[in-house]
């Protein structure tokens, strides 16, 4: 008698248990890659925010001064928009110190070349144009090191290139784009001596010189630099930069400017919020080059991914808030060099109350009213608060 060998496949039943376990795996295996990929973004983001801190020391070590915000060269008698009328952001100087020499030596030097290829007659002038001049390839160019990986945002085609990291003007909402000083260098006489309030109080100081020395705090104890996040042009509230128009309540009362998120989602405005035109990139962090503190600098009155507002269209008085796409908070460069990540819940005292150099009563010595954040932001307000609160 032979015997049979009977060959028995899955049952439908088994195939399909097989199948959910799979999934399940899956489903389980997958958020642990995204927190990976996260993770890896992070800490490139964080290592490019080292790189423009070694930088930054660099060039201190070069030249005895920080780079200048929002600094460059003197108004063309002839032609105001063939140099760049002071608003070059501390990012262009600093890009021979984060091994971007060749496109340094780009900018120093007269360009006799558009970015099309076609010629240039008269040439641009040494340390270029206008920041949003396209036709001038160094402004059209992105360096890497000036996005974080975790932000998604890309310039269109022919933009000016993106940044991710931008300068710190300390608490106050006033002047913050020339610090009484106009576009040839010249102290503005209605805002100075009278109202040296004006002056940020910040490790930048907009159109304006300063030093190690000045961070009477100590290097530790004060904010440079901060994150944030590019506009994307969906009325997002850690990237979009509200515009106030006339309506300078929050100069008083920075929480003013919340009254326009909307309640139902509290991440987004309202609809119809008046901001900038993306078009133009006159928004957060849409130019690298540009030093007007809409797109280049930040202020510590808001937490981090907290509302941003301008007095005006091109931001020349404004709030400008610290913000990321990581989870919680974003990171912080001190003046000493080191990074770090503050949460959406460091302290920031009464924001109720009047901005320091905002109308007459600020000092640069008194004492920030937004708490932990505000004594980080100010360099000489004899608040030593270190980074272990």
């Amino acid at each position: 008698m032979l015997n049979k060998r009977v060959r028995r496949g899955f049952t439908l039943v088994e195939l399909l248990v097989v199948i959910a376990i799979i999934g399940i795996l899956v489903g389980l295996l997958l958020p642990a890659v995204q927190a990976a990929r996260e993770a890896a973004r992070r800490m490139s983001c964080s290592n490019n925010f080292k790189q423009i801190g070694l930088g930054l020391h660099n060039y201190h070590s070069a030249f005895k001064q920080l780079p200048v915000q929002s600094g460059g060269t003197y108004v063309s008698p002839t032609n105001a928009n063939n140099s760049n009328r002071h608003l070059l952001s501390f990012l262009v100087p600093l890009t021979p110190f984060i091994e971007q020499q060749g496109l340094w030596d780009m900018i120093s030097n007269p360009r006799s070349v558009n970015h099309n290829g076609s010629d240039r007659t008269p040439p641009f002038a040494p340390m270029g144009p206008v920041p949003w001049d396209r036709a001038y390839t160094p402004w059209v160019t992105q360096i890497t090191t000036y996005r974080c990986p975790s932000d998604p945002a890309v310039p269109p085609a022919n933009f000016e290139g993106f940044t991710n990291y931008a300068a710190s003007l300390g608490d106050g909402v006033a002047s913050n784009n020339h610090s009484c000083r106009g576009e040839r260098g010249e102290e503005l006489t209605w805002c100075a001596p009278a109202r040296r309030s004006c002056h940020n109080r910040g490790f930048f100081e907009s159109r304006r010189t300063t030093k190690f020395r000045d961070m009477l705090d100590g290097l530790s104890n004060t904010i440079a630099c901060g994150e944030i996040v590019v506009d994307n042009n969906t009325l997002e509230v850690r990237g979009t930069v509200v515009n106030r128009g006339s309506n300078a309540s929050f100069f008083i009362t920075p929480i003013d400017c919340e009254d326009t998120i909307d309640p139902e989602d509290p991440q987004f405005h309202l609809a119809g919020t008046n901001t900038n035109n993306w078009s133009v990139s006159q928004n957060k962090g849409m130019r690298w080059t540009d030093g007007r503190p809409v797109m280049t600098s930040v202020t510590t009155i808001m937490p981090p991914n907290r509302v941003s507002c301008a007095y005006s269209g091109d931001g020349s008085d404004g709030m400008f808030t610290v913000g990321s796409r990581h989870q919680g908070g974003a990171h912080i460069l001190m003046g000493d060099g080191a990074v770090t990540f503050i949460t959406e819940s460091v302290d920031s005292g009464d924001l109720s109350a009047n901005s320091p150099n905002w109308p007459t009563g600020g000092t640069m010595t008194r004492k920030s009213p937004y708490g932990v954040w505000g004594a980080l932001g100010t360099r000489a307000s004899k608040e030593t608060v270190s980074l272990e609160f």
